[in-house]
């Protein structure tokens, strides 16, 4: 009885699968809440939150993604956040105005920012759905965005089980 090779298709396709979540970034995640600042729940008091920006340590937000937010209904002006992110600026590596979705989507639109498209010009696309870690929605937007252009196609899930999303037409 003479055995048939086992040929791996998926090897021999020339289909590049592509892992958003290698672009997750490793830093810690945090929050902000300008509700500590407040008068009275209510109020930003400039005086009081200028000596607050000079008296904090803000070394303690080194290598830290930050999410600046509000969780009381209060007056907040626009100044106050941007007095907080010249405060975190040098030592966080990301600060966000808006929740933790807001800043992983942050985090990743950079990540992909730095893709060079170029490298997958004319090539098979697969785009990686499961991951152990979480990958915003946005990502898989954005890196669509990214690489239809110039992919001769994309799709989604793993090399050997995909769902097809474009393909370049035949000129």
């Amino acid at each position: 009885m003479e055995t048939e090779e086992i040929v791996n298709r998926v090897a021999t396709s020339g289909i590049v699968s592509f892992d958003l979540e290698e672009l997750f970034h490793p830093g810690e995640r945090v929050i902000y809440d300008l509700k500590d600042n407040l008068y009275m729940g209510m109020i930003l008091r400039e005086k009081d939150f200028r000596e607050f920006l000079k008296a904090n340590d803000w070394s303690q937000y080194t290598g830290k993604n930050v999410a600046i937010i509000c969780s009381e209904d209060a007056i907040v002006p626009t100044w106050a956040y941007m007095l907080l992110a010249i405060q975190l600026q040098p030592y966080a590596n990301e600060v966000v105005f808006g929740d933790l979705n807001a800043l992983e989507d942050k985090l990743f639109a950079d990540a992909i920012d730095k893709i060079d498209a170029e490298e997958f010009r004319g090539k098979k696309v697969v785009i990686k759905g499961c991951s152990k870690l979480p990958v915003p929605i946005s990502a898989y937007v954005e890196i669509t965005n990214l690489l239809k252009p110039v992919a001769q196609s994309l799709m989604f899930g793993e090399p050997c089980s995909t769902v097809p999303l474009y393909k370049k037409p035949k000129v």
